[in-house]
């Protein structure tokens, strides 16, 4: 049976030719990502290109760098260096950081942030204490050694900061993702669903397909994550801003409830973060990391992501592979969702005929569910339940059959719209019987709608391939 969970490889465009994206492809990789922060349109142009000419099934997200704080550079440019005890003052600007004041790229800097306050520097390496507001500047007390640098990331938890939604940057790859046919734009730091709307009104000027999954990254996008799922396509559980703006020991906590309400909502979740880190520089994962992916499949998360370990390690292939392994093998000890709460649902007999389904798979000797999907809805939904069986989704847009490649044990194919609904159920089935995934005798469930693509499912159908088959041949 293959793997439900998905792989979400981020590619560099230092190393993106052909070859090694078709090995990531067989080696089980199902969504390609783009790190904005790190490529330059020309590059990330190259690395869609290549993807495209690996495998038209191969879903491409593009991650946006978000709004975020840092550093200005500093003088000396080397760094300076802070002791505990240490008072410096902070302030908003472009002027050159020295020991005297670290200027940050937030202008409002001084109106947003209280005395009382944490700021952390640098992934939270350097920690200060708000202590004083004194005319333009902020006064903060080190909390622990370090050397401020240059471009450096600025932190301050539990403080709602004035940041733009998008930035000039982030409106440029938008933009170009849209006009490149991507799938998916992961959106950093999304605190609020203001933060996701202001991405869906450029892609509405295109009446683009384009999805957005929205990264949380900090408190705030924890706390309203509610309003967030009203709006966005799917959430990224990006760990490592997570976990420099909340204590670490809550990260286990805030990651079981963001999937559990991903799963609620219908919404696909990513897995993101040093999930294989080691393997950046070493062939074999530690039994931590491997823990790791564990219990995000046994929270059931839809999708697992790696980063520096495809876009720069020294192993990545077999990153890929290990990450097929450890889900293959926690898959056989999961169960599926019963009774998945029914929040927010635009479909409740599509709802109902995806639970029935996947109950029928767990009473009778079931081998696959077949579909056939305008949307992708129907495949989302029963992809919420997380069931034991494979769902083989026949997709009339290539989009919707990409987009559907980040949904847990879904496995889309594309199909010409001509074919009228007998047509795909005949083809689906004969082409899963020759692959060898499919008997004759093999009982199937079959979800379809007879009304129309806006009406969504509206029957189930349990019967053997060979039955199937000749029913909706003539």
């Amino acid at each position: 049976m293959e793997r439900k969970t998905k792989i979400v490889a981020t590619i560099s465009d230092m190393r993106c030719d052909v070859g090694f994206i078709e090995k990531l492809f067989r080696a089980g990789m199902n969504v390609v990502r783009i790190n904005s922060a790190h490529a330059d349109i020309e590059g990330a142009t190259r690395i869609v290109n290549n993807v495209r000419a690996v495998s038209e099934k191969i879903a491409i997200l593009i991650d946006t760098k978000g709004p975020e704080i840092r550093t200005t550079k500093t003088d000396p440019k080397e760094g300076f260096a802070v002791q505990p005890g240490d008072e410096i003052a902070i302030r908003g600007g472009k002027e050159t950081s020295s020991r005297d004041c670290i200027y940050v790229t937030d202008a409002n800097i001084y109106e947003d942030v209280p005395v009382g306050a944490s700021l952390l520097i640098d992934d939270g390496d350097i920690a200060l204490e708000i202590v004083d507001k004194k005319e333009d500047r902020l006064v903060a007390r080190v909390k622990n050694r370090g050397v401020i640098k240059s471009s450096k990331s600025v932190n301050v938890p539990n403080v709602s900061i004035s940041l733009p939604s998008i930035t000039e940057r982030d409106e440029k790859f938008i933009r170009w993702a849209i006009d490149m046919n991507l799938d998916f734009i992961a959106h950093s730091f999304v605190r609020t669903k203001e933060d996701v709307l202001a991405v869906q009104r450029i892609i509405d000027e295109y009446n683009s397909p384009i999805k957005i999954i929205s990264k949380i990254e900090n408190q705030e996008g924890v706390n309203n994550i509610d309003e967030i799922l009203e709006h966005t396509y799917g959430v990224m559980v990006a760990r490592g801003d997570l976990g420099v703006e909340i204590p670490e020991e809550q990260i286990p906590i805030i990651q079981r409830t963001l999937v559990k309400k991903c799963v609620e909502y219908k919404k696909p979740v990513i897995i993101a973060t040093q999930m294989l880190q080691s393997m950046i520089s070493n062939p074999r994962p530690t039994r931590a990391e491997i823990s790791d992916i564990a219990n995000a499949i046994y929270q059931r998360t839809d999708a697992i992501m790696l980063s520096g370990e495809t876009a720069n390690g020294d192993y990545p292939v077999e990153a890929v592979e290990t990450m097929d392994r450890v889900a293959s093998e926690i898959e056989k000890d999961t169960k599926p969702i019963e009774d998945i709460n029914m929040v927010r649902i635009n479909n409740e007999i599509t709802a109902q005929l995806s639970r029935s389904t996947v109950r029928a798979c767990m009473n009778l000797p079931i081998k696959a569910v077949v579909i056939d999907t305008l949307s992708g809805r129907t495949g989302r939904y029963l992809s919420a339940f997380r069931g034991a069986k494979p769902v083989y989704a026949v997709c009339y847009r290539k989009h919707v059959m990409r987009e559907l490649a980040l949904s847990y044990g879904i496995f889309p194919e594309y199909q010409e719209p001509s074919f009228t609904h007998r047509n795909f159920l005949f083809n689906i089935l004969t082409k899963l019987e020759n692959n060898r995934i499919l008997t004759k005798e093999d009982l199937i469930v079959v979800v379809g709608g007879d009304f129309g693509a806006a009406k969504g499912a509206s029957f189930m159908e349990i019967s053997n391939v060979l039955s199937l088959q000749h029913k909706y041949l003539g």
